[in-house]
């Protein structure tokens, strides 16, 4: 019960990755708060089970694309709990096109989630996050490769990556640590949808022990980043992708 006494956030919790990083803090003892953006029932599901297991949850609906949504979601989290601990940035967007035929919708989305999203739930936990907290943003192995029709995604990673970095010396004096994960391709439902058994096998055969990663093999990094043992890491960006990149 390692996090006992803790709180955590988790952005973008209703399903994949999210979903497993809840309910692993959960388990270890922290009170955890579910975003999540449209999926109700999902994030309702996640709270259930962690409370079948014993653990304390709940779901808060919040746009992270809208600073005030944003605003919300900690405000209701520091009602209910007092205090806030861990965030992890999860939630993002991902479009994949070639340049020709990316849209300003399409491009506008994924900056306001995945960059203005993540940065502005930065600033808040700047002002309400214990001290020893801890910050993980989310990023992608993609940006350490060469992907076509993958630039505008990549580009809002790679700000994540600079303001993790860059943040690192504003969060030191307030005794929290940010870093950032990088997974490579993970066998969520999200990323296997659209895609064929020929371009799965592909994606599988890039790391080093030719298979997707599993949403467990995210969510152990990311615990071991908001623990105690993690406290001299700070600024970095770890990827997380069995050799892929």
């Amino acid at each position: 019960m390692k996090f006992t006494g803790k709180v955590a956030l988790v952005t973008g919790a209703s399903r994949g990755i999210g979903r497993t990083i809840a309910e692993r803090f959960a388990l270890q003892g922290a009170k955890v708060v579910v975003n999540y953006s449209s999926n109700e029932k999902q994030a309702g599901e996640v709270v259930e089970g962690i409370k079948h297991d014993g653990g304390e949850a709940m779901a808060v609906q919040a746009d992270i694309s809208r600073i005030s949504e944003i605003d919300k979601l900690f405000k209701t989290t520091l009602e209910a709990y007092g205090q806030i601990d861990i965030l992890v940035n999860n939630a993002g967007v991902m479009v994949t096109k070639p340049i020709q035929n990316m849209t300003e919708e399409d491009f506008d989305r994924m900056f306001d989630i995945n960059v203005k999203g993540t940065y502005f739930a930065c600033q808040q936990a700047a002002r309400h996050m214990n001290a020893n907290g801890r910050i993980i943003n989310f990023s992608t192995s993609v940006v350490g490769a060469m992907f076509p029709q993958y630039s505008a995604y990549a580009g809002t990673k790679g700000a994540v990556e600079q303001f993790t970095r860059q943040l690192s010396k504003e969060f030191g004096p307030l005794h929290i640590n940010i870093n950032a994960v990088a997974p490579g391709p993970v066998g969520t439902e999200l990323f296997l949808q659209g895609k064929s058994e020929e371009q799965i096998k592909h994606l599988s055969g890039m790391n080093a022990f030719g298979r997707l990663g599993e949403s467990g093999d995210i969510a152990d990094v990311v615990m071991f980043l908001a623990s105690e043992e993690a406290r001299w890491i700070t600024g970095q960006t770890v990827r997380i992708n069995g050799g892929f990149v």
